[in-house]
């Protein structure tokens, strides 16, 4: 019952906060603005960027309401959420003017997100022998290494995905509910929780954002919703995990991680930079394959619900 509540909260302040504040973006001229010479724009009209504010109060307002304690994780998450929030914020106020904001600082904040998450007690520590149910405790260092890689990396293939209207958010939405199954089947009521109001903000951000979308959520939503995936992952599917059963969260999240390594490999191919934008992920090429909006979502909604669908069978199967 908790969390159908805390789903049904979440979803609600997220309905309610967006129309504001895109009446907000209009007057601040805080919209994404159509170019007809760059591809990945695929709108026709100003579109506001301010539904990543209402993800994050629709996140944090419910998940406070209902956590047990306000512990240093809790702190760790608000902080790195601001943290992102704020550099996002700044990003897309560059692409409103036309401009590219410098890579560099945004690596630097969402590393520091990690970190502080990392040394909040949030952390990938280890996994269950299969041969001997022993737990393998890493060292700090290699806990530590693999913390910031994991939160770092979901964070940008997140973002990189949020190319098409629907997209991101969908995708966000069918991870969040698998990593509420695995959280429930292991009895993590945290990263439960956690899981249920991400799937209950991504949805009412899906009601503006579907094709053709009223709203958009930006670099700052993007990256947010990538920051608290990866946590909850780290906090649920990642803890106590077996060698076998550390695949769950990557097929969980699969097509954006999947898809964004071949954008990684042929850029650094190509000798691109790795952060540069341009249109070689997956939605992009299927649209210049011909298929239209929809089914490009419809296609990639399907691939990754299937991925999804083996991330629960894996979980079954070491239960």
């Amino acid at each position: 019952m908790i969390y159908l509540v805390a789903f049904m909260l979440s979803f609600a302040v997220v309905l309610v906060l967006i129309p504001p504040l895109s009446r907000l973006a209009h007057r601040l001229d805080f919209v994404d603005k159509p170019r007809e010479d760059v591809e990945r724009k695929l709108h026709r009209q100003p579109i506001p960027l301010t539904a990543s504010y209402a993800i994050f109060v629709g996140f944090f307002l419910t998940y406070i309401m209902f956590t047990k304690e306000l512990s240093w994780e809790t702190a760790a998450l608000v902080a790195g959420g601001i943290l992102l929030l704020t550099i996002g914020t700044i990003d897309d106020w560059y692409k409103t003017k036309g401009k590219d904001f410098p890579a560099l600082p945004k690596m630097i904040i969402q590393i520091s997100a990690a970190v502080l998450v990392f040394l909040s007690g949030i952390a990938f520590t280890g996994f269950v022998n299969p041969l001997n149910s022993e737990y393998i405790m890493l060292p700090i260092w290699l806990q530590f290494i693999l913390t910031i890689l994991w939160i770092f990396g979901v964070t940008t293939v997140i973002n990189f995905s949020d190319g098409m209207d629907g997209l991101a958010g969908g995708l966000s939405a069918i991870s969040a509910v698998t990593l509420f199954i695995v959280a429930v089947v292991k009895g993590q009521s945290d990263s439960a929780l956690m899981s249920i109001i991400l799937v209950g903000v991504t949805l009412a951000y899906l009601k503006y954002n579907k094709p053709p979308a009223k709203v958009f959520m930006g670099d700052a939503g993007a990256t947010f919703l990538g920051f608290i995936l990866a946590v909850i992952a780290l906090d649920g599917a990642f803890k106590q995990a077996t060698t076998l059963s550390l695949f769950i969260p990557i097929l969980a999240l699969g097509v954006p991680i999947f898809d964004n390594i071949f954008v990684v490999i042929k850029r650094f191919i190509q000798g691109k930079a790795i952060y540069q934008a341009d249109a070689s992920q997956a939605h992009y090429r299927l649209l210049r394959a011909g298929l239209n909006h929809k089914q490009v979502v419809a296609v990639l909604y399907l691939i990754s619900t299937c991925l999804c669908l083996s991330s629960i069978i894996l979980l079954l199967v070491e239960a």
